[in-house]
């Protein structure tokens, strides 16, 4: 493996699995390192393609996604790093896939579990054909001003904290990625900073040892100082001890085995990492570091020693004359996300829509402040969701269920009103149920439905003005308008509208008041002197019953109830009913399989 570095400051990487905070903690790393393009060529996501808005800097941008490693690949073929960061089940196939591409050379595989077999086979498919594996069970790594895997160096602050954001001239090589981390300040205090350091992953087969990255570093000409930090297990640390004995590293190497406490338990101990666990006395972490220490290395007597290990090698190169001093600057901002400044207090910012009906924040769904859960439990029907969402408040039980008699009788008046013959029409033409739903709610207005709301405001200001009947009445006629509500086609003095019979024997018998709708027959009375068929229909019903209804609660003031009856609530109420009848009708053309519509010719007056 040994050849020379890893990554530079062009380096691009495909991202697998897509995951935003490590992404976003690349690109922000990037900008802090004043690259000059992101660091993620592509994301891959199986089954999604498109874009992922994500930010460089100021700057918002779109990363392509992609279905298949394949595509990406051929995307991007100058993005020569895999980062994985698939589950445990499926990270050895898509790493595998990865290796099989001529664009990719490094992969980074970052779940833990990963089959010991599958590791064996990734491993060996990487050296036969000069590809690198970092991991499995690694968190990454990073070179200095230049590229990071993921997660790696942790936050922001920590990055800068450790001077990573420049070239310094340790190279550093890790099973652990969080030791990785601490080893970082750790450099940071004592040295120039960081180079590049490497996790390898803790796992018993590696895809890359702490012997590969060492030989690795010993050829890169920036890295004066090697740092190794090995772990009790496997024997990953003696191809080290014979590099260094072979004269294979020229470098200052200073190295520590954690897990030296191993000897104070009286049994066998499994530390975190799968390979962590000492199967011998050459295993151990005493062993290995006494033959580090015999083969050249700088080996602390004990891990508190390491700091100072490192500091002292690091001086004596730079009394030598073989480190030169690292040019200091201040690094860019990076711009806070909203999110995080909001909830830190730092910024205030405009929201965007305001909702007073519902929230869905908390643990359940709530409807004007009343939790899902209670509305079940207490068995709360269609018409309390309906007072909740449309009025903020729970309405008597009677005023409900007046709701909800409402919507059974509006949902649905035959096939021949125009919402009906629409929606039949377009749903025999092929189209979906909303696209049929809408084609019949377009229809309601002034001459279908909408009179629900009409009958309300003219009955309401002819009430509160106190005209008689004969007054309104005439006073419409001289206006050019029809007395809304009043009239059928069908229905005549002597064939009353069952609907409204059974509307008004509901509203007698619960509602507190029913003046509105009392002045409403007054009035039909009168215009059943000029013509049998000017009856008080439905919607006249509807809409005298729902002002008796506001009035009569005691919840609602007068300013709130203008208010209703001005938006259109009644009308709304029309809407819902309806939509019932018309999916039912868009069903049913659909379970009869009808074909497309064609007017008959004869029922069309054709003229010149």
């Amino acid at each position: 493996m040994a050849t020379g570095q890893l990554f530079s400051r062009t380096t691009q990487a495909l991202f697998y699995n897509y995951k935003q905070l490590p992404i976003q903690r690349m690109l922000d790393f990037d900008f802090l390192c004043g690259r000059e393009t992101p660091s993620v060529a592509g994301i891959i996501n199986p089954g999604a393609e498109g874009f992922q808005k994500l930010f460089f800097g100021q700057d918002e941008i779109a990363i392509p996604v992609h279905s298949s490693i394949e595509a990406s690949c051929a995307a991007h073929p100058t993005a020569d790093v895999f980062i994985n960061f698939a589950s445990y089940r499926s990270a050895a196939a898509s790493s595998l896939t990865a290796l099989k591409q001529p664009t990719i050379r490094v992969v980074a595989i970052i779940a833990e579990g990963v089959p010991e077999s599958d590791a064996k086979q990734l491993i060996a498919y990487a050296r036969a054909n000069n590809k690198v594996v970092i991991g499995p069970a690694t968190v990454g790594g990073i070179q200095a001003g230049a590229f990071k895997i993921g997660d790696t160096a942790g936050t922001i602050d920590n990055i800068i904290h450790c001077k990573l954001y420049r070239p310094g001239s340790v190279g550093f090589v890790s099973k652990s990625g969080g030791m990785s981390n601490e080893m970082y300040n750790t450099v940071a205090r004592v040295t120039d900073g960081l180079y590049e350091g490497i996790a390898i992953g803790g796992d018993v087969f590696p895809g890359s040892t702490l012997s590969d990255h060492v030989l690795r570093f010993n050829n890169i000409p920036q890295v004066k100082i090697i740092v190794v930090l090995g772990e009790l297990g496997g024997r990953d640390e003696y191809s080290l001890v014979e590099a260094l004995k072979q004269g294979k590293v020229n470098k200052p190497v200073v190295a520590w085995v954690s897990g030296t406490c191993a000897t104070l338990f009286k049994s066998e101990v499994q530390f975190g990492h799968a390979g962590a666990k000492s199967g011998g006395e050459l295993e151990s972490a005493q062993a290995k570091n006494q033959a580090l220490r015999d083969a050249g290395a700088v080996v602390p007597t004990s891990y508190e020693a390491l700091e100072t290990a490192i500091k002292e090698t690091f001086e004596k190169l730079v009394e030598e004359g073989k480190i030169a001093p690292v040019k200091e600057f201040k690094p860019p901002q990076i711009p806070e996300d909203l999110n995080t400044a909001i909830k830190s207090g730092k910024v205030r910012a405009p929201t965007h829509i305001i909702s007073t009906i519902s929230d869905d924040r908390g643990e359940e769904p709530c409807y004007a402040g009343v939790p899902m859960s209670s509305i079940v439990e207490q068995g709360y029907g269609v018409g309390d969701v309906i007072s909740l969402l449309w009025f903020k408040r729970s309405l008597p039980r009677y005023c409900t269920k007046f709701i909800e008699i409402c919507v059974m009788l509006c949902a649905d008046h035959g096939p021949c009103v125009s919402g009906a013959h629409n929606t039949i029409v377009t749903a025999r033409a092929g189209k979906d149920l909303v696209s049929s739903l809408v084609s019949g709610l377009l229809t309601i207005g002034p001459r279908f439905g909408g009179a629900v709301d009409d009958a309300a405001r003219y009955f309401k200001d002819a009430y509160d003005k106190n005209l008689t009947p004969y007054e309104f009445v005439e006073s419409m006629k001289k206006k050019g308008i029809r007395v809304p509500g009043i009239g059928h086609r069908i229905k005549r003095g002597d064939n009353r509208d069952k609907r409204v019979e059974l509307l008004q024997l509901f509203a007698r018998t619960n509602f507190p008041s029913v003046k509105y709708m009392e002045y409403a027959v007054q009035v039909e009375t009168y215009t059943l002197s000029k013509a049998n068929n000017l009856v008080l229909n439905v919607d006249g019903a509807i809409g005298t019953l729902f002002l008796d209804l506001l009035a009569g609660s005691g919840m609602f003031n007068k300013q709130e109830i203008d208010e209703i009856v001005d938006i259109g609530y009644l009308n709304g109420l029309f809407v819902l009913a309806r939509s019932i009848g018309l999916i039912g009708h868009t069903f049913d053309q659909k379970r009869l399989k009808q074909p497309l519509y064609r007017h008959p010719w004869e029922d069309v007056l054709y003229t010149k």
